[in-house]
């Protein structure tokens, strides 16, 4: 049960990281994404398709951009990842007592 969240946490943070990426060196395109964090292509591609579809970068003829949706996200990141962390917490304390 764990293991799919395990992954899809890796993902995310694929995903993040070449947001992440974009928004640093805007506009980015696939190719260079790839080189800058050694991962292939596809997988890039498939972030970059998940990012835009949530709104967080767009296409444009010279690459990935990010938008203003990507800025907020990144406002809000670290307060987000330690209120899972908190819950992640709970989790194991709660399972530990019984």
């Amino acid at each position: 049960m764990l293991k799919k969240i395990k992954g899809d946490i890796e993902l995310i943070g694929r995903h993040l990281e070449v947001l992440s990426i974009v928004a640093q060196h805007q506009p980015i395109g696939i190719i260079k994404l790839s080189e800058v964090m050694n991962v292939p292509q596809h997988r890039i591609r498939y972030s970059l398709r998940v990012m835009e579809g949530l709104g967080y970068i767009r296409a444009s003829p010279t690459g990935a951009v990010a938008t203003e949706k990507a800025d907020e996200l990144f406002t809000s990141l670290d307060t987000d990842i330690e209120e899972i962390i908190v819950l992640l917490n709970g989790m194991r304390s709660s399972i530990q007592k019984t």
